[in-house]
Order: C-alpha cells, then sequence, then structure tokens
C-alpha cells in the first residue's frame, strides 16, 4: 500500500511541476521533482523501517519538508528565465474571452500605422512613459516606465483610450515577470454587441428557482439516509422524508449564502453576475455546490479581492452557529481505528483544529480523548460548510482562495504560493489520507488566475490583514489539533 501510495504522489507532483514551471525556469524538471519528494521519501523510510504503529518525530517531517521548500526555491530561481512576449498577450486575450464564452468574435480594424502617434499621445510622459510599443495578433503591448501611482496612471490611461478609440479596446494594467508594469490593448470584440446584450436578462430565474428545488429534493433524500433511516421505507411512510430536511435545509442555507456574498459584492462593484445556479446530484451529498457566473471583466485588485473573500467569509459566518448547534445535538461514541475526518459515524474531532475548538466548544467536558462524535445531520451539513470554505480559501488559481492571494500579492506571487499550496496539501496526505484526492483535484485547478483590468494597484493594509486571516482560517481548518493542545482540552 505504500508503495503505491508513493508511486501516485510521485507522477502528481512531476505532474504538478510538469504544468506549473516547466515554461519559466530552467532547472531540470526531474531536480525540482526530486527535492519535493525527497520528504515524503524521508517518511517512506521511516514506515519501512520502524512501521505504521510507529509514528514519525515532528522534527522529522518539519525539517525536511522547510529546508526542501526553500532549496525549491533556490533551483527555481536560480533558474528562472523571463517570459517570452508571446506568453503574455494570450493570458491577457484568453482571460477577458472566458467572461463571454458564448459571444462570437467580431471583426475589429487594428492599430494602423498612422494611429501609432494617435495611441503613443494617450500615455503622456508624466504618467506613462511609453518605450516600446509591440504589435500581436489579439493585443497591443505598450512597455514603459510607470512615473505616479497605479490608480492614477490606469485611470488617466483609460480615459485617453477611451476619448481617442471609444470602445474598440479593453485597457489592461498587468505586472510582467521582471516587476515591471505594462499595458495591453486588447480588442474589444464584445463591443458591438454589448449594448443588445444590456437589455437582454442576464439570467434565467425560473432555471434557478428548478435546479434550487431539484437540489432540495436530491439533499432531502441523502438527509434521509444521513439520518439512519432505510429509503426503502419512504415509500410506505413518505413523511420520512422530513427526517432529511435539516440536513437539506442546513447545507443548501451555507451553499446558498457563500454565492449569495459572491453575488452581491459582484454586483456592489457593477460586475455583470448571474444568480447562484445550484446542482442537484442523486447520491454522495446530493450536490455538488453552487455556482454564479460573472460575465464583465473585474476592474481592480481591490474587486477581485472583495469579491473572492466574500463567499467564504459569508458561508463561514453561517456555518459556525449550525455547525455548533449540530455538534451540541450530535451523540458521543468510544473512538475507534474506523474513526477518520470524513466519517459522520464516528468523526475525531482531532483532525482539525477548529472542529476540535467547535466540539468542545459544544460537547464541554463530556468529550474526551477516548470517544468521537457521531453527528447530528445538522452537525453534518455544518462540516461540510467548513470543508466548502477550506476547498475554496485554496490559493490556487480561480478559486477563492486563489483571487485573494492574486490581489495580495499579484500575480507573479500568486502562482508561487499556489504551487507551495499544492505541495503542502500533499505532504499533509501523507499524515491524513483523506487530503489526497483533494490534493490530486488542485494539480488540474491552473495556477494562472483571469487578471483584473488594473492588476497592478496593490491593496489597502486592511484588506490584507483581512487576507491573511482568511489563509489562517484554511489552516486551523485542514491541519490536525496538536497533541499538546488536545491534552490541555483533554480531548
Amino acid at each position: 500500500m505504500t508503495f503505491w501510495f508513493l508511486l501516485l504522489l510521485g507522477i502528481a507532483t512531476y505532474l504538478m511541476v510538469q504544468r506549473s514551471v516547466a515554461n519559466i525556469t530552467k532547472t531540470p524538471i526531474w531536480l525540482l521533482w526530486l527535492v519535493l519528494m525527497t520528504p515524503a521519501l524521508v517518511l517512506t523510510g521511516w514506515t519501512l523501517v520502524y512501521g505504521v504503529k510507529q509514528p514519525p518525530p515532528p522534527a522529522l517531517i518539519f525539517w525536511p519538508s522547510i529546508i526542501c521548500l526553500l532549496l525549491y526555491w533556490l533551483l527555481f530561481q536560480w533558474g528562472r528565465q523571463l517570459p517570452r512576449d508571446t506568453q503574455t498577450a494570450p493570458q491577457t486575450t484568453e482571460s477577458q474571452s472566458a467572461n463571454h464564452p458564448t459571444a462570437e468574435p467580431v471583426p475589429v480594424r487594428p492599430i494602423e500605422p498612422t494611429e501609432e502617434t494617435q495611441l503613443r499621445n494617450c500615455f503622456p510622459w508624466s504618467i506613462y512613459y511609453v518605450q516600446n510599443i509591440e504589435y500581436r495578433p489579439q493585443a497591443v503591448i505598450c512597455r514603459g516606465q510607470l512615473r505616479t501611482t497605479p490608480t492614477q496612471a490606469y485611470q488617466q490611461i483609460r480615459a485617453n483610450i477611451e476619448a481617442q478609440f471609444g470602445d474598440r479596446f479593453l485597457l489592461i494594467f498587468q505586472e510582467g515577470f521582471n516587476g515591471k508594469p505594462f499595458f495591453v490593448l486588447v480588442p474589444n470584440s464584445q463591443a458591438a454587441k454589448a449594448n443588445a446584450r444590456q437589455s437582454e436578462p442576464l439570467t434565467r430565474p425560473g432555471l434557478a428557482l428548478l435546479l434550487l428545488v431539484a437540489t432540495l429534493v436530491t439533499t432531502t433524500l441523502v438527509g434521509v439516509k444521513i439520518a439512519g433511516i432505510d429509503p426503502t421505507r419512504l415509500q410506505s411512510d413518505p413523511k420520512l422524508l422530513l427526517q432529511g430536511l435539516p440536513y437539506a435545509l442546513a447545507l443548501m442555507t451555507i451553499l446558498g449564502i457563500h454565492e449569495m456574498g459572491h453575488y452581491f459584492t459582484a454586483r456592489f462593484y457593477k460586475i455583470r453576475s448571474t444568480l447562484p445556479y445550484f446542482i442537484p446530484i442523486p447520491f454522495f451529498l446530493g450536490t455538488f455546490g453552487a455556482f454564479i457566473q460573472m460575465r464583465s471583466p473585474i476592474p481592480n485588485r481591490k474587486a477581485l479581492f472583495d469579491v473572492g473573500i466574500a463567499g467564504p467569509l459569508a458561508g463561514f459566518i453561517a456555518t459556525l452557529p449550525l455547525v455548533i448547534w449540530g455538534l451540541a445535538h450530535s451523540d458521543l461514541v468510544p473512538l475507534t481505528e474506523n474513526t477518520s475526518l470524513l466519517n459522520p459515524d464516528a468523526l475525531n474531532p482531532k483532525y482539525s483544529i477548529l472542529v476540535a475548538l467547535l466540539a468542545k466548544l459544544a460537547l464541554g467536558s463530556a468529550l474526551t480523548a477516548k470517544l468521537a462524535i457521531d453527528l447530528h445531520p445538522v452537525a453534518v451539513a455544518g462540516f461540510l460548510g467548513l470543508i466548502v470554505t477550506a476547498l475554496n480559501l485554496m490559493p490556487v488559481g480561480q478559486l477563492d482562495g486563489g483571487h485573494i492571494v492574486h490581489a495580495m500579492f499579484g500575480q507573479r506571487t500568486a502562482m508561487f504560493i499556489g504551487q507551495i499550496a499544492r505541495l503542502l496539501l500533499l505532504l499533509l496526505s501523507l499524515v491524513q489520507s483523506e487530503f489526497f484526492v483533494w490534493a490530486i483535484i488542485l494539480l488540474f485547478i491552473p495556477l494562472v488566475d483571469e487578471p483584473a483590468l488594473n492588476d497592478v494597484t496593490e491593496l489597502d493594509t486592511k484588506r490584507d490583514i483581512l487576507g491573511l486571516l482568511a489563509m489562517a482560517l484554511l489552516v486551523i481548518i485542514v491541519l490536525p489539533m496538536p497533541e499538546a493542545i488536545a491534552n490541555l482540552l483533554q480531548i
């Protein structure tokens, strides 16, 4: 079993490195892979020598991980190469087309040589001194020297572009891998249809309502099973469906509030967004969650941060009272070898710092080190709400956490943070195997996030602190309770 787990981990890690950094560093992929795999190889060697029943000392987990992360970063920087110019424009244009996936391209007249002077006049030397203009099939890239604040530069130059060229272009302000900001003019292929689309309904309330009802049905059926009722009894006694409602309503409330947090924040920034759509399934949890679609570009990193954090924050606030009430009405059962993080019949709260603290708060002295928790259906929904919050806060790509770190640190640093987050979750899966599938899912989520139109202006201190608190929330959800604190709390 250890061999196959190590093999899968090795393949996943190699694919992760190959997909993420092969084009931006000259360091051999096999060397970066070997550095990332060293902690796993050390832990596997310990297991082979001392067996599974004897856990490795904490230092054997901590120090190889820290040293290898530092070595990985040094090797990555040592082989770092500047990105090719052709890599910049496709990223920008693809991000814009993602906002309008069903729209047909409209031919746009490119900038002619006679218009270059007009374009240069849009960049005052005291705002942004243009040194080079590059013409690409899908974009015009203007590189130069920023001479004022990013916010003032973007606002002034956008006004100049709109005055000179109308709605022919979307103006994007990004930071290059060399740390210097540059402007990109992307042909606005949607301009011809913008006015007509504004008059069309953005969302379909009938479809949203239908999916809401369907999800209520599927989650109720799953809730019946969680309540311990045989589904075959429903035919003779349909009233038993009511036993599934606590789980269904609690879970849908959490997911709905999460998405409405995104929705209302997007509306605040005048980002065109649909209503939440639930995804019903007749098995597993009864739903694959809910989503909204944003159909216009995000204006700046401040809006990117606020929209990204609003969902997890709103969902977490809704989850807390439900999970505490559910834990208070749950039963305590003897702790056995079958207890795990994802077993609602025998949950060991020590597999999560936050769950352990909430369980102790709700159950008090009744919860001891030799007991597990048989979760009430509402507690199951609340626990899933915490899992959804943690999954969305993962700082990878287009997840909410990816938006947050992108807004806080910029696209370049966010990609590096996403890579480290993938690695750390893979390492955590060695201790808690329930996270292995989760780590594999993150492997297939691209690290690149869609840029905001003004992707250079940094956040204020309050948002930076809030973002760090969101990452701390992620940590206390996914990390197990340290044994010293568990002994102190007598759990």
